[in-house]
């Protein structure tokens, strides 16, 4: 089997790590706690508020060996060891569409810390796979499930 990896940030591992202490310190103890209160109902066969809080504690567990897995097979990206003005993991990009002229801008993260209400998309995103590697200045056609399109990168920056 093929070893495990997970492309992102410092920040974005930081941000994983303390989920992960959440989750442990915070989230499992509660869980556990209403598990406990749930049992001193009584009869476990008909028994809605331990069955929903068992189902809590499987989706708290997953979500534990998800984040320990993405940490530890965290591969940290620099975006300083990159061109100024190459496009990557970890840099803000600024593009027009051509020719409608439309301005956007993304900061390029690992799939782990993809957030587009926030403007940071996934480096595995059809937009980021097309810009990765590419130059201020540069022309690029990003096909994506809803067309293609053509933008010109007008900025990079570390995020």
């Amino acid at each position: 089997m093929a070893e495990e990896s997970y492309p992102m940030t410092i920040e974005g591992k930081q941000r994983l790590e303390q989920e992960l202490e959440d989750l442990k310190l915070n989230k499992r103890p509660e869980v556990v706690a209403r598990i406990k209160e749930a049992r001193s109902y009584g009869d476990l066969s008909e028994n809605s508020e331990y069955e929903a809080a068992k189902d809590e504690q499987s989706f708290v567990e997953g979500q534990i060996s998800k984040l320990e897995r993405m940490i530890r097979y965290a591969q940290i990206v620099d975006p300083e060891t990159i061109e100024k003005d190459t496009v990557s993991l970890g840099k803000r990009v600024r593009f027009v569409e051509i020719p409608d002229g439309d301005e956007e801008e993304y900061e390029i993260v690992g799939k782990a810390e993809a957030n587009p209400l926030e403007g940071k998309i996934s480096n595995e995103s059809p937009i980021a796979k097309a810009l990765i590697g590419r130059k201020i200045d540069e022309e690029v056609e990003i096909e994506t499930p809803g067309g293609s399109f053509s933008v010109r990168i007008l900025n990079v920056e570390t995020a």
